[in-house]
């Protein structure tokens, strides 16, 4: 297939405005197919909502539908053991109460079987867990203990959230254990006590929790201990208080876990509707005094760790609009729940750590004829349309450039409503925006020079995609609507150029 396309701004915009029956449009192009057997054609899902229907999602795990009902991965709990990885997850809408607790099993990220039945459910007669929050398993000698937040917001109640947990002798299967709980401690007052994270201390035969709370009106991560038999809870003190200077002035450090990668420990945490942030200290719990650094934009959120022993993953939920016409809603933060979104940890070569492409999903692939070809050079209001938008796919190459350029998605075919993932090397920043930018989404910082060039791996399925530039970041995107058209590279000022450009679908 060769067949490129470059056209000035100018040409695009008039082209938007003119009925596309007059040649502008995607029934006018003239190139040959890269068809795969593996393909699925989405020329007549001409909706957003008719194309997230029939995806079937493998990476980006989505409950099946009850009864025609959606259901949505919220707050994960991942646990590892032979082999399997368990992730829990709170499921919002669907056959779920209250955000009850569901199960999802895999052993490569790709594969998953998923748990029909609530493993735990939200209290239906109204007691302290009339809704479930986010928890824990640890596994102490043949129990399996579930730590979960019970969250009552009742006027009668004198604490909005305690501690609780069941009890299993399988990581499948749980009983709430009545009668326990942990209250917070005086100095954390009663309202935020949410998320507890379990490790088992062999050598003192200890469980340990980090917790989500308030000191004196600051976000703080705190310290449980309690013996192995569930007796003697002890209030240790936080391990990390939130730097209000780089984090801003959240109210909550949700979904906080610890983890040693290299010859540091790692505490991460959710900035209340912000993004999933780390932070470093010599020992597990701290304290915690590196300054902050954000793994990823404002559409991954609420990720904890699962490591197997040689290599570590992050696990969260991609954020989603309510509407997925009203796509811009997915920047505002209005959507609770998404999709379930997994990527690994890797060393930033610079003393932290980044996230990078699970090994699954660079696997399996199939090589594409690019319409574009392998190289691409974009100056000032170019659109140079590069590949198409599949169901699943994964471009690779090098890009280095001035002012901002990037990847433009055609949504509507209007050129205005073009969705973006801009690089600017100037604003060090890459961002991900609506009507070409205007409307900002989401962004990372990056540490980018005009002209230098700089490898990058675009990965996309159904509606998630994640963008990573080796060294240097990860940013996830949400693209509605945008399946079986063309995706551009583009310059809106300034100058760019692309190389070594492939594409690649999966046999998955």
């Amino acid at each position: 297939m060769k067949f490129t396309k470059s056209v000035s701004f100018a040409a695009v915009l008039l082209c938007g405005i003119m009925l596309f029956a007059a040649g502008c449009g995607e029934s006018s192009k003239n190139y040959e197919e890269d068809v795969k057997p593996t393909d699925k054609d989405f020329s007549t899902l001409n909706t957003a909502s008719k194309q997230e229907k029939a995806y079937d999602y493998k990476f980006s795990f989505l409950p099946e539908e009850d009864d025609g009902d959606q259901g949505y991965v919220g707050d994960t709990m991942p646990y590892y053991e032979d082999g399997t990885y368990y992730v829990y997850y709170l499921k919002d809408k669907g056959d779920s109460y209250e955000h009850s607790i569901y199960l999802a099993t895999t052993t490569d990220f790709v594969h998953w079987d998923e748990t029909q039945k609530n493993v735990l459910e939200s209290d239906r007669s109204g007691g302290q867990d009339a809704m479930l929050g986010t928890g824990s398993v640890v596994k102490v000698g043949e129990k399996y203990y579930f730590f979960y937040t019970g969250h009552n917001g009742g006027e009668t109640q004198e604490y909005k959230e305690k501690i609780m947990v069941a009890v299993g002798t399988s990581p499948t299967s749980f009983t709430k254990k009545t009668g326990w709980e942990i209250v917070p401690d005086a100095a954390l007052g009663k309202q935020d006590f949410r998320d507890p994270q379990a490790y088992y201390d062999a050598e003192n035969h200890k469980i340990v929790l980090t917790i989500t709370a308030p000191v004196s009106g600051t976000a703080n991560v705190v310290k449980y201990t309690l013996n192995e038999d569930l007796t003697g809870a002890h209030y240790d003190g936080p391990i990390y208080t939130n730097d209000t200077s780089v984090v801003g002035n959240v109210y909550n450090l949700e979904c906080s876990d610890t983890f040693k990668f290299g010859d540091k420990w790692y505490l991460t945490f959710s900035a209340q509707d912000g993004v999933v942030w780390y932070t470093s200290a010599d020992t597990q719990y701290g304290p915690y005094s590196a300054t902050p650094k954000p793994l990823d934009g404002h559409l991954f959120y609420a990720a904890k760790h699962a490591s197997n022993g040689t290599d570590t993953y992050m696990i969260g939920w991609t954020r989603r609009s309510e509407s997925v016409s009203d796509t811009s809603a997915v920047g505002h933060l209005k959507g609770w729940a998404g999709n379930m979104q997994v990527q690994k940890v890797v060393s930033d070569g610079k003393g932290g750590i980044m996230l990078a492409p699970v090994d699954a999903y660079t696997q399996n692939t199939e090589e594409r004829v690019l319409v574009a070809g392998a190289s691409v050079e974009v100056q000032t209001g170019d659109y140079t349309e590069a590949f198409r938008c599949f169901e699943r796919y994964m471009v690779t190459g090098k890009f280095s450039g001035t002012g901002k350029f990037g990847f433009a998605f055609n949504y509507n075919n209007r050129p205005q409503g073009y969705k973006v993932i801009a690089i600017s090397p100037a604003e060090k920043k890459i961002s991900f925006g609506m009507k070409q930018g205007e409307d900002l989404v989401t962004s990372v910082s990056a540490s980018l020079e005009e002209g230098k060039e700089y490898s990058f791996t675009y990965i996309q399925e159904g509606s998630v995609g994640v963008l990573y530039v080796e060294g240097q970041t990860a940013l996830t995107v949400r693209l509605y609507g945008v399946s079986g058209k063309n995706v551009m590279l583009y310059a809106a000022d300034g100058s760019a150029k692309f190389t070594d450009l492939k594409q690649y679908t999966y046999t998955y």
